[in-house]
């Protein structure tokens, strides 16, 4: 009777070990599809974000049309940058019917941590990421007299071009843009 008994329990526990083992497959196979799903869920909802060296990026320095380019150099670890752009987007929305363009230079280091910002913070302007490191080689060619600080701003057209070191509040923004404005 006792050895019945542990044969019993024996087969319990063994089955036991089975079942348990397959809610642990299960739990795994249920998790990896989960985070695939979710992996996917937040590749659509990021943004899709050029990524350009210097040289890629240089054309959008020297666009001859007939737009008045705002080109804004900023970063979301910058406080005063972060700051600003709901006017840089602003002035995006309201002057486009007076041929304004605004560019938004990231200056991230951290590619998903931008996506995830711009997801956030719904920007329409077009934007870009410049990723070279080589910022000692590319600096003075935005200008001679930017010190590589940020934000930094050019507006231009045509033969028209102007520097700012500093953060724009709307109404200086707008200022600026109607010397630009014929």
């Amino acid at each position: 009777m006792m050895k019945k008994a542990l044969f019993i329990l024996f087969i319990m526990i063994f089955i036991s070990c089975k079942n348990e083992s397959k809610s642990t497959e299960i739990a795994q196979t249920t998790t990896k599809e989960t985070t695939t799903e979710l992996k996917s869920e937040i590749v659509e909802t990021t943004s899709d974000i050029p990524v350009l060296n210097f040289e890629q990026f240089e054309k959008y320095l020297q666009i001859e049309d007939d737009n008045i380019h705002v080109v804004n150099f900023w970063a979301t670890w910058c406080a005063p940058c972060v700051k600003e752009l709901p006017h840089f987007e602003a002035v995006n929305q309201e002057y486009k019917d007076k041929n304004v363009k605004v560019l938004l230079v990231s200056l991230d280091f951290n590619l998903k941590k931008l996506n995830s910002f711009l997801v956030k913070n719904e920007l329409k302007s077009e934007k870009v990421l410049l990723d070279d490191p080589d910022q000692n080689a590319w600096i003075s060619k935005v200008s001679k007299d930017w010190s590589g600080s940020i934000p930094a701003t050019v507006i231009y057209k045509k033969g028209k071009r102007k520097f700012y070191e500093h953060s724009f509040t709307k109404a200086e923004l707008e200022s600026e843009l109607r010397n630009f404005i014929n």
